[in-house]
C-alpha cells in the first residue's frame, strides 16, 4: 500500500512520526502555511516559517524515504492583521519558485471577519496571478456551515478561477455536497475533537464516492496522529474495498489534484495482479 499525506504539518510532528509513517507506506507528504498557535506579529517571522518549511523539512523527510512538499500562505487566524498580510503576500512570490512548494495555502475563514475576507480575497487573487493551486481552509465546528458556505460565495466572484485547481478542506456531512456540487475537491480532515473519524470519513465515501476527494491527518502542534489515515485505510478495508481502490482514495487522488503544479512529479499507481483482490 502506498499512502500520500495531502495536508500534515510536519513542523510540529517528531523524526519518530516520519519513520513510523514511512514504514506504514507513506511515500509523501504535503504542508500547508499553517497557525503558530499564537499570532505572529512580524512579516519576517512568516518568512524564516516559509524558510523552514520549504528548505529544512524536505531534507528531513527524505532522511526516511518520503518527499515533503510545502504551501505559502498567510492562514485566516492571522488575517486580522491587514498590514502583516499585505507585507507577507508581497514576498510570497518568490517562494512559488521553490521546487517543492505547490500553491497558496492554506488559506480561507475563521470567524468570517472582514479582515479575512479581505486576506482572503488577496490571496486568492495572488494565486491566479501566478497561476498556482489553492488549499483552503474551512472554519470548525459551529461555524464549519456558515463559513464554508460563505467561501463559495466568495470564490464564485473570481470568474477566471479554475475550479479543479481549487481543494476546499476539512469538509464534514453537512458541507461536501455543496463543495462537490461547486465542482472543487473536497478534503476530508481525521482529527480528533475538531474534525472527522475514520469510520464517518469512509461513510461519505460509501455515499458520494472519491472522484475528487481527499483524505488527510491534518497532523499538528494539537491533539492528533498521522496514523488516522492508516486506520481510515483499513476502515475502508474492512468494508470491502479492494487494493486499486484504496490506491485511488489515498494515493492518486492527491497524485491527481497536486500534479496540476508542476513540482509535483508522482504518478498514480495501477495495481496488477493484485492477490488481495482475486
Amino acid at each position: 500500500m502506498f499512502i500520500i499525506q495531502p495536508h500534515y504539518h510536519a513542523i510540529a510532528r517528531t523524526a519518530q512520526d516520519y519513520e513510523r509513517m514511512a514504514m506504514s507506506g507513506v511515500v509523501a507528504v504535503a504542508e500547508p502555511a499553517f497557525w503558530a498557535g499564537f499570532d505572529r506579529d512580524y512579516p519576517e517571522t512568516f518568512l524564516d516559517y516559509f524558510k523552514q518549511i520549504t528548505e529544512f523539512e524536505p531534507t528531513r523527510a527524505a532522511q526516511y524515504g518520503i518527499r515533503h512538499f510545502s504551501w505559502v500562505a498567510v492562514n485566516p487566524k492571522e488575517a486580522e492583521n491587514p498590514e502583516l498580510t499585505d507585507a507577507v503576500c508581497a514576498e510570497m512570490p518568490k517562494y512559488f519558485k521553490n521546487k517543492n512548494v505547490l500553491g497558496v495555502g492554506e488559506i480561507g475563514l475563521h470567524k468570517s471577519t472582514p479582515n479575512e475576507i479581505a486576506g482572503f480575497e488577496q490571496q486568492i487573487q495572488l494565486a491566479l496571478d501566478h497561476d498556482q493551486l489553492i488549499l483552503i481552509h474551512t472554519p470548525h465546528l459551529n461555524d464549519k456551515l456558515h463559513g464554508t458556505k460563505k467561501t463559495l460565495e466568495i470564490l464564485e466572484n473570481f470568474s477566471d478561477l479554475d475550479r479543479k485547481r481549487v481543494w476546499i478542506d476539512h469538509v464534514e456531512e453537512h458541507t461536501v455536497k455543496m463543495v462537490l456540487d461547486a465542482g472543487y475537491w473536497a478534503g476530508m480532515t481525521l482529527y480528533p475533537q475538531t474534525k472527522m473519524t475514520g469510520e464517518r470519513a469512509a461513510d461519505i465515501l460509501e455515499m458520494y464516492g472519491w472522484d475528487r476527494m481527499l483524505v488527510n491527518s491534518s497532523a499538528d502542534w494539537g491533539p492528533s496522529d498521522p496514523f488516522t489515515l492508516q486506520e481510515c485505510v483499513m476502515e475502508c478495508r474492512r468494508r470491502g474495498l479492494d487494493r486499486q481502490e484504496l490506491l485511488d482514495i489515498f494515493h492518486n487522488n492527491p497524485c491527481r489534484f497536486l500534479s496540476q503544479c508542476p513540482n509535483w512529479d508522482i504518478a498514480p499507481i495501477k495495481v496488477v495482479d493484485d492477490p488481495l483482490t482475486t
